[in-house]
């Protein structure tokens, strides 16, 4: 969602959001491949933009934690194209698993951009591990993304139910009849 957002400690880890719990995380060899249209696509996912992308591409670090996908680039040889890649998980539009024939299988994942977060409309971020399998950090990510727009859907649900309820208590409120409606003849 946003582009070098997460606060990092002195160690380059993220630090921890209030209430947030890390799940899982890839501690070295996670590639990021970030391809940020210049023009945010027309109509459907699929069909891109005019053509024109910048794509950037890290290695280094992965978090996933209840509330976000953080990525964290290595800075060891060079300055990156990117420090880090902060995702809340209900900003993450679609998921992707890719097999291809020739090559690493890899997570493609669209992303929401927030606004002032260096992203646009049709932002995508390709996911490898070059140190282990893809298939079980897709699987935790799937959940723990399900289960967080769960916990969002039934936060909004709760507000809604502790919102007071209109009622006829005021000026210029409207009168409602408190008789029943007349009886019917059988």
């Amino acid at each position: 969602m946003a582009l070098n957002w997460a606060m990092l400690s002195p160690e380059r880890s993220p630090i921890p959001l209030p209430h947030e719990q890390t799940i899982t995380s890839v501690d070295s060899g996670a590639e990021l491949h970030l391809i940020i249209p210049n023009v945010p696509p027309s109509g459907s996912m699929s069909s891109g933009g005019s053509g024109s992308a910048r794509v950037m591409k890290e290695t280094g670090r992965i978090w996933l934690t209840d509330q976000r996908m953080v990525f964290v680039a290595d800075t060891k040889n060079n300055k990156p194209a990117f420090e880090s890649l902060s995702v809340p998980l209900t900003s993450i539009q679609a998921t992707k698993f890719e097999q291809p024939y020739f090559g690493a299988n890899y997570l493609v994942i669209e992303i929401k951009p927030s606004p002032e977060g260096g992203l646009t409309e049709g932002t995508k971020a390709e996911i490898r591990l070059n140190d282990k399998g893809i298939f079980s950090f897709v699987s935790v990510l799937d959940k723990t993304r399900e289960r967080a727009i769960y916990m969002k859907r039934q936060s909004a649900m709760d507000d809604e139910e502790a919102l007071p309820s209109a009622g006829p208590s005021g000026a210029g409120s409207v009168d409602i009849p408190t008789d029943d409606p007349p009886a019917y003849d059988a």
